[in-house]
């Protein structure tokens, strides 16, 4: 890597060192040690800009196009390319040719080629070694599969002859993901950051659930781990490894862990936090081929992009979940109670017909044994599983860009970039607008909208996503 010097600290043979599971591989590493950066000056940075200058004066540049190449490869670096491995997703597979198309997170396109010296390993998700691994062929490998190519990499970083390759099916990492998301669901809590101790590594989080917003203690220990989502950043896979020192107040923090039994403190074993911005605004246009919606906010009026990607989750809040949702706001801002009345938010406002018998399954209702959002006739729907909204979000139904018109009112949720005009979208959703009318209808006070949202506090808590 241009403008570091690179240093074997010590031999591990055949482990391999890296901050998260094979399965993400955004980070993983195969190597024969731990590798050390040190920053440094480098004047040779600076040669391909001016080569480039020098030879595009005199006519030359298509004759040194390829040094220009690989001098860019070595300046925009891609964290899933070095000089002796790649890592990345299987995209095409030349069975007769011996080589596989794989293709990075960041998008680019790497040609593996095979030979028959090629090591064939496959590993379950989550190995931090290559005990488990057992020998595999090409013919098992498929598209989708993620793989590690161990190998020369070429100077433009377009190819890697491959000594051994390594590959987790795609099928695994699934049930690896669902795996994690169901124990998230089950051990985990999430809310902002309100209050830091470093000395006792205590967090202080102001969590929601239906009973309205509670302070609870997350306490660290000293092999806790630490992930932070990077500014631009949508997929909670992504979120890089990070330490005590680097959370903030306002940071929205999601944990996995073991509450106790007064659900006051919370022990960590993992922390992913980041600093998230929701903001509300009426839709201006949509342009389904650059994938990016113009919005104005609410209250503001300020004009803002939001991009959209493969990873952005797009739902819509269905007419029977606005007045939960209002509820559940209301229920926030009146510490704790629906509207300050003392009731939870777990059915209509007061007057309105129907109901559910105590015990029964109403119309609609989450599997058992699965937290999710149930309602019935006359009922409205109600959170079940610790009332997270994430939760709750997932399984409202899906909406695709097209389906969005001019005139509709989102909500969206990002990590905070380097241009505050331009939002890439965590989760978007429509239907806020009957979510508002809900807030104003009767018996719920007006509540003021936060000029720098757009949106009422506590409404609509898009930030972190679960796994």
């Amino acid at each position: 890597m241009e403008g570091y010097e690179r240093i074997v600290v010590a031999d591990e043979g055949r482990r391999f060192p890296f901050r998260r599971p094979f399965d993400t591989l955004s980070r993983f590493e195969i190597s024969a040690g731990k590798q050390k950066m040190m920053k440094r000056p480098n004047p040779r940075s600076f040669l391909p800009a001016v080569l480039f200058t020098a030879f595009a004066v005199h006519g030359l540049l298509p004759a040194i196009q390829p040094a220009i190449a690989a001098a860019s490869a070595r300046q925009n670096p891609d964290p899933a390319i070095t000089q002796t491995r790649v890592l990345a997703e299987v995209t095409e597979i030349d069975a007769s040719g011996k080589r596989v198309v794989v293709k990075t997170d960041a998008g680019n396109i790497v040609i593996v080629l095979l030979d028959d010296k090629t090591e064939f390993l496959r590993v379950p998700p989550g190995e931090k070694s290559l005990d488990k691994a057992i020998k595999t062929t090409l013919a098992e490998v498929a598209v989708g599969d993620k793989i590690y190519a161990r190998g020369r990499v070429s100077e433009d970083h377009k190819s890697v002859p491959a000594q051994t390759l390594v590959v987790m099916s795609k099928g695994d990492i699934q049930k690896r993901h669902e795996q994690e998301r169901l124990e998230w669901r089950r051990r985990g809590i999430s809310g902002v950051v309100s209050a830091l101790n470093a000395d006792a590594r205590e967090i202080t989080i102001q969590a929601r659930s239906l009973e309205g917003v509670k302070a609870v203690v997350v306490a660290a220990a000293e092999n806790t781990q630490y992930r932070r989502y990077a500014p631009d950043s949508v997929k909670f896979a992504d979120a890089s490894s990070s330490l005590f020192v680097e959370l903030k107040v306002g940071d929205q923090l999601r944990a996995l862990g073991n509450k106790s039994a007064d659900g006051a403190r919370f022990t960590a074993e993992q922390i992913v936090f980041g600093t998230f911005r929701t903001i509300g605004g009426t839709v201006k246009s949509v342009s389904p081929d650059s994938k990016e919606i113009k919005v104005e906010m609410l209250g503001s009026k300020q004009p803002l992009t939001v991009v959209i990607n493969a990873d952005s989750m797009l739902r819509r809040i269905p007419p029977q979940s606005a007045m939960f949702l209002a509820m559940r706001g209301q229920a926030g801002a009146a510490g704790g109670t629906a509207a300050g009345t003392g009731a939870r938010p777990q059915g209509p406002p007061a007057g309105a017909q129907g109901g559910q018998p105590s015990g029964a399954a109403p119309a609609g209702a989450a599997p058992a044994g699965r937290p999710g959002m149930q309602g019935g006739p006359g009922s409205g729907p109600r959170m079940e599983g610790g009332g997270d909204f994430q939760d709750m979000l997932e399984r409202m139904p899906p909406v695709t860009l097209t389906e969005i018109k001019p005139g509709d009112v989102i909500a969206v949720s990002s990590t905070v970039g380097a241009d505050a005009s331009r939002l890439t979208a965590i989760t978007l959703v429509t239907g806020v607008d009957a979510v508002l009318a809900a807030l104003q209808s009767a018996g719920m006070p007006r509540r003021t909208v936060n000029l720098s949202t757009g949106l009422p506090a506590g409404v609509l808590d898009l930030g972190i996503s679960p796994p």
